[in-house]
């Protein structure tokens, strides 16, 4: 990765994601079109902007855990429901290798992959299909991986269980938009729109994704 300094000894929230099932799109510029677009909407809070790496898997990282779990929401919900993507979250220092390549190395890097690969695997499973992120800080310090991980798994299985009206609602009011006016592009009522939002868990959604922010 380019555009970095040398941040060996200090921690950063590195990220890891890829899609799901990507061998199925038969587009595949198509694919890494949408994917490369999806990631430029998070570049400004991320210390290097995530871009794509090989095939369908991106990297990026942030200066806090919240950001980066804040960066991957944004993205679900930007390339969703066409796009499923998973993510992996690490703690722990970086380092370049190169400078003349912004090749990366260290455990913030070794954390980020053993949490996707954490996530791969588990959403294998018929009880836990729903993941797609994952957090892992060796560090011993900063923020507590076992309450992250319990705070993911449950919004990914409420947001797993949404259905499309539900994410344009849930992406809406993230961007700021009023129910009023997410009622109008729907073509429902004001009401409609705040019993969806109370009744499938948006507003929910909302309120645990302000709480995930935060964490340092």
């Amino acid at each position: 990765m380019s555009g970095m300094k040398d941040l060996a000894s200090s921690p950063l929230a590195t990220m890891i994601g890829d899609v799901v099932g990507s061998r199925q799109f038969r587009d595949r510029r198509e694919l890494h079109r949408r994917v490369a677009a999806a990631l430029a909407t998070v570049a400004p809070d991320a210390v290097d902007a995530p871009r794509l790496t090989v095939g369908d898997e991106f990297q990026g990282a942030f200066h806090t855990v919240g950001h980066a779990i804040d960066a991957a929401l944004t993205l679900r919900l930007t390339l969703a429901p066409d796009i499923d993507v998973r993510f992996g979250i690490g703690w722990g220092g970086v380092a370049k290798l190169d400078e003349t390549s912004g090749i990366q190395d260290g455990p913030g890097w070794w954390a980020a992959r053993e949490a996707i690969e954490w996530t791969a695997a588990t959403q294998q499973h018929s009880g836990s299909s729903l993941v797609r992120t994952a957090f892992r800080n060796e560090t011993g310090t900063g923020a507590d991986p076992h309450a992250v991980n319990a705070a993911l798994m449950c919004r990914d299985h409420l947001l797993g269980s949404l259905d499309e009206r539900s994410l344009r609602i849930l992406a809406g009011l993230r961007a700021g938009r009023s129910k009023k006016e997410l009622a109008m592009a729907e073509g429902i009522s004001a009401s409609a729109v705040s019993q969806r939002a109370n009744r499938a868990g948006v507003d929910l959604l909302l309120v645990a994704a302000q709480e995930l922010r935060d964490v340092r």
